[in-house]
């Protein structure tokens, strides 16, 4: 259950790709975390995400759980970025044996299923295949 209060919260890394850069030895995180795990630092910074990437895993589920069984079979990647920082996220728009490591990929906002609770409508960043 996701309540309003913590969508609002999350909105900027939940809507937009958006991390955090420490100051002190330039690590990039996604999503966001309050420290540092290289130097401990707590002086960080939001930063823009590229949105292209490429797959460098992924998998298919074929019995997803309940409130998303009706998009079946649903396919999550691990995407390298652009600038190296990896992604875990589902994919859409793609025929589930068409993805192949190494596909291109952007990202894109996407409702992530019907039920809406508390009136919220349920978005979410997925990537899909790069149209060249």
């Amino acid at each position: 259950m996701t309540y309003p209060a913590r969508i609002w919260r999350e909105r900027h890394s939940r809507y937009r790709l958006v991390g955090v850069r420490c100051k002190k030895c330039g690590a990039i995180y996604y999503p966001p975390r309050p420290v540092c795990e290289k130097c401990k630092s707590r002086e960080l910074e939001e930063v823009e995400l590229p949105r292209r990437g490429k797959i460098i895993s992924y998998t298919i589920l074929h019995n997803p759980p309940v409130g998303y069984r009706d998009q079946a079979p649903l396919v999550f990647a691990l995407v390298e970025l652009e600038n190296g920082v990896r992604v875990f996220a589902p994919l859409t728009d793609v025929d589930p044996h068409s993805v192949e490591i190494g596909m291109d990929v952007e990202a894109v906002l996407r409702r992530i299923n019907r039920k809406e609770e508390y009136g919220v409508i349920p978005y979410a960043l997925k990537f899909r295949p790069l149209i060249r």
